[in-house]
């Protein structure tokens, strides 16, 4: 058995440095964390050769005094801390005591800094953490630290650097953290003599998330600001269209510190439920900021993890407030042409509609076909051989745009009660019980100006109105529906706007909405004759375990043996022959989800049975059918993207027309 010795502090401090200083990144994250506590407004910072052989950074900060240069460098000697208590509450970011000693003992360093109040600075050279040289040296007020032979005397650490354009990324990487964590601070980056980074210090979170990723990721940014109990959160999340494959674009800063929790991941991406495509993450740059001794930062030497008192708290403050922030974003999405951004564009909102599925639909249609056709005088068909009858012809009541209603934020006492609502009935109720109807129970307004029956079925106008039903007025504040491509996107003209709407992701929306709103079982339809399906042996086993959960989808089947299923009941909007997919796709979800709370296993099995049951791309459609839904998608302002995240509208400006065709 060997013998238990102490061992010595070169040996002790080369530990130490390994988990402080894991790479090049690693070191310049501490050097310019220590520039940021000091109170620096301008940070530079300057690497070779992946930041392995030389790395200076230079900071304006306040300096350290010539007396404490060489005290600086020993292990636990900090300025940040002066008891236990401290812990407590630490509102800087470094406090260990422990990178300048780690680092300093793994190089070669060069110290030059100056306090406002001296009249020389100091210089200090250090080798495996020795003072080798110290001198009086002129220099500006602040810090620079000159890093060189990163790892030179500890050969197995060497062996695991990648290469220097790796370890130069991930280094550049760290300072841009830093860069949108702390706007007020200018940042540069220098790598190889060619300038990788520049922020203004201006104190605008948006300029920087500019500098940082890029023109085309600042522009579809959606600005946060929210409050939950003593927390507050700021900063800026992606549009659910403008979603990544990963999650490397999402960061997260408690109190000024870049941090990686899931807590927060999972509560971005569940406000993120229902509005983007599966296998897609948001991008983000977000504040957290927590009363200080509620939040542990002392958790790992790294500082990127942390441990909250109130993790509930935490989740419902970052949840609710990402959720605010897209619902309060009206804009549609526009269409990109030359690569030149545009305005956004709010859809007037009228809340007298009511949702349709597609049973209703086709009932609509019929009822509106089934109606006594009327032939209009010579005057009347004169108006409508004229090339302008639309916008001169009144065919249907011109609707006044209402401004959304602003959603209210859930307090904390009623998050187990949270629920999306259905905004098309959340209006006035009486408003809606006087909303007038015309055939089968629709409201009026679908059906134009045609004749109004009453219950006795007799037409209450006389047989010589004209009836135009698949185009309204164009006026300041309406649209018309011009047609059709690929049987799948509706053509709208609204004012000075074409409007391109997915027929299939927008009654997708309508329908999973619908069905969201109502806590009721989802009225079901008998089968006249089983369907037997065959899943995943792993599929049937979750259907038959969760049958009594799908009964309230309006599934009904019976293990019909050797791995089969029998439906004999399916969703009344669901059409038969989407049966038995659906039914596999539910036992997808099933699978998926077998961790996520009830809500979030609900939303996803009302995903499947929405997509399944509505009208799909590249068929042909009723062009009532298609108008209804027009009407759908601009009365309301919740119907911009289907549950998987697609856009329901595109907007393409007459202007942007006009210019790709060099008229403008």
């Amino acid at each position: 058995m060997p013998k238990i010795q102490q061992l010595s502090p070169h040996v002790a401090d080369l530990i130490a440095a390994g988990e402080v200083v894991e790479r090049p990144a690693s070191a310049a994250k501490e050097l310019v964390e220590n520039a940021i506590d000091a109170g620096a407004k301008n940070v530079t910072v300057e690497l070779q050769n992946g930041g392995m052989t030389f790395l200076r950074v230079t900071d304006d900060g306040c300096g350290i005094p010539a007396d404490e240069a060489e005290t600086a460098f020993l292990r636990h000697a900090t300025s940040k801390l002066r008891q236990a208590s401290d812990l407590e509450a630490i509102h800087t970011l470094g406090f260990r005591g422990e990178a300048l000693a780690a680092i300093s003992s793994v190089s070669r360093i060069d110290l030059l800094t100056k306090t406002a109040d001296a009249r020389l600075g100091v210089s200090l050279h250090l080798e495996a953490g020795k003072v080798m040289q110290r001198e009086e040296a002129g220099c500006p007020d602040g810090t620079t630290i000159i890093v060189r032979d990163l790892f030179f005397n500890t050969p197995a650490r060497m062996k695991f650097m990648k290469r220097d354009s790796v370890e130069g990324s991930a280094l550049l990487a760290a300072v841009q953290r830093l860069a949108v964590a702390h706007p007020e601070v200018s940042f540069r980056v220098i790598k190889d003599g060619e300038e990788q980074l520049h922020t203004s210090g201006d104190g605008q979170l948006l300029g920087a998330i500019y500098a940082v990723f890029g023109r085309q990721v600042a522009k579809e940014m959606i600005p946060v600001d929210s409050h939950w109990e003593k927390n507050a959160l700021t900063g800026f999340v992606s549009r659910p269209t403008a979603t990544r494959g990963t999650r490397a674009n999402q960061l997260f800063f408690v109190n000024g510190r870049h941090i990686r929790s899931k807590t927060l991941t999972a509560a971005l991406e569940e406000a993120y439920r229902n509005r983007m495509m599966v296998g897609r993450f948001p991008s983000c740059v977000l504040h957290l900021s927590v009363p200080e001794h509620l939040v542990d930062v002392n958790v790992h030497p790294a500082k990127t993890e942390v441990k909250f008192l109130n993790e509930r708290e935490i989740f419902d403050c970052v949840r609710y407030g990402v959720q605010g922030a897209l619902d309060g974003d009206a804009g549609r999405v526009e269409m990109k042409l030359d690569g030149r951004s545009g305005g956004t564009h709010t859809a007037p909102k009228q809340d007298f509609f009511r949702t349709m599925n597609a049973e209703e639909y086709k009932i609509f249609a019929q009822a509106v076909q089934d109606m006594p056709r009327i032939q209009p005088g010579a005057a009347a068909m004169d108006a409508l051989k004229s090339p302008n009858r639309f916008a001169s012809a009144s065919t249907a009541p011109v609707r006044e745009a209402t401004k959304p209603a602003e959603r209210s934020k859930p307090s904390p006492t009623d998050i187990n009660e949270f629920s999306v609502s259905d905004k098309s009935a959340g209006s006035d109720p009486a408003a809606q019980n006087s909303t007038p109807t015309g055939a089968a129970g629709l409201p009026q307004s679908l059906v134009g100006n045609g004749p109004d029956r009453s219950a006795a079925g007799t037409p209450a106008v006389p047989d010589s109105a004209p009836i135009e039903q698949t185009e309204l007025p164009l006026t300041a504040q309406d649209w018309r529906m011009v047609g059709e491509a690929f049987d799948t996107y509706i053509l709208v003209e609204q004012g000075e706007d074409l409007l391109l709407i997915d027929k299939h992701a927008a009654h997708e929306r309508i329908l999973f909405e619908k069905l969201r709103a109502s806590r009721e079982p989802i009225l079901p339809q008998l089968l006249l004759q089983p369907i037997v399906c065959t899943p995943e042996r792993e599929e049937t086993a979750i259907l038959l375990e969760n049958a009594p959960l799908l009964a309230e989808f309006g599934y009904e089947f019976t293990d019909f043996g050797g791995g089969s299923l029998a439906l004999r009941q399916i969703p009344a909007e669901l059409d038969p022959s989407e049966a038995a997919a659906s039914l596999t796709a539910l036992a997808g979800e099933l699978l998926a989800g077998r961790h996520l709370a009830p809500e979030g296993l609900r939303d996803n099995l009302l995903h499947t049975v929405a997509c399944k049951a509505a009208i799909k791309g590249s068929r042909h459609t009723d062009e009532k059918e298609k108008l209804a839904l027009v009407q759908e998608v601009l009365s309301r302002d919740d119907i911009r993207y289907c549950p998987h995240g697609r856009p329901v509208c595109i907007r393409l400006t007459r202007a942007r027309l006009e210019r790709q065709f060099k008229r403008a």
